[in-house]
């Protein structure tokens, strides 16, 4: 697989800098050709620091490009920057935080490797092992998905996950407005209305806690209800 396809891993990222050296070198070691661009956010805890030592030094990352957005404008509009940087031909959204595994591109990878889908998505509630957390998250996601499926008529089963991929012209014929945690409600109304071929897979899912980081909270929830609203109906 490795010579096979040229990959482009997206990592925004904003006040990570516990977690940003260890999820570039999981990155890094799998063993796939591949570009990682890191867009940070305007973070303000040291992690933008540590991004531009990494950038301007010799490191054992491989093809990086680090971006800084001069604002934090949200997750979307990071990964949309560095949607447009991208040159790889399959796209990775991958969060900086730990929960999920890059050992696991190759399952995400294989539907479109194999010519059956456009996009896949990770899903977090197919089987794989998980870390036991928040009940109420586990409601909110299931009625998040629950709700796009309806507008959609998708049969998704985790439409919030982080882990997707993208065949590069799934980019070409959509364009992200969203600058927040918008983005997943939006590209998936986007996805179904453009008629593109999606699967699903088994993830891992090593949550975090709030104390440790967590960021997304019900206010999220709410606005990713009416994104799908608002995507569905229009651009």
């Amino acid at each position: 697989m490795g010579d096979s396809i040229q990959l482009s891993v997206i990592i925004p990222v904003y006040n990570e800098k516990s977690t940003l050296e260890e999820i570039l070198r999981r990155v890094a070691a799998i063993s796939i050709q591949k570009e990682i661009i890191v867009v940070d956010d305007r973070s303000t805890d040291g992690t933008r620091e540590i991004l531009q030592s990494i950038s301007e030094n010799s490191h054992p990352y491989g093809r990086l490009k680090a971006v800084f957005h001069e604002e934090n404008q949200g997750k979307g509009a990071a990964v949309r920057t560095g949607i447009g940087l991208s040159q790889g031909e399959v796209v990775i959204i991958q969060d900086a935080d730990l929960e999920y595994d890059p050992r696991e591109y190759p399952n995400l990878l294989g539907p479109i490797l194999d010519g059956r889908a456009d996009v896949v998505y990770g899903s977090r509630f197919l089987g794989g092992p998980h870390r036991v957390l928040y009940f109420w998250h586990y409601i909110g996601n299931r009625f998040l998905t629950l709700f796009s499926n309806m507008l959609t008529n998708l049969n998704l089963s985790d439409m919030e996950t982080c882990y997707k991929a993208f065949r590069r012209e799934v980019f070409d014929q959509i364009q992200i407005r969203s600058n927040r945690f918008e983005f997943e409600p939006e590209v998936t109304m986007k996805v179904a209305k453009k008629g593109f071929r999606v699967y699903e897979t088994p993830i891992s899912y090593s949550g975090r806690s709030y104390a440790e980081g967590k960021k997304i909270t019900w206010i999220d929830g709410i606005k990713s209800v009416w994104a799908m609203v608002r995507f569905r109906l229009g651009d």
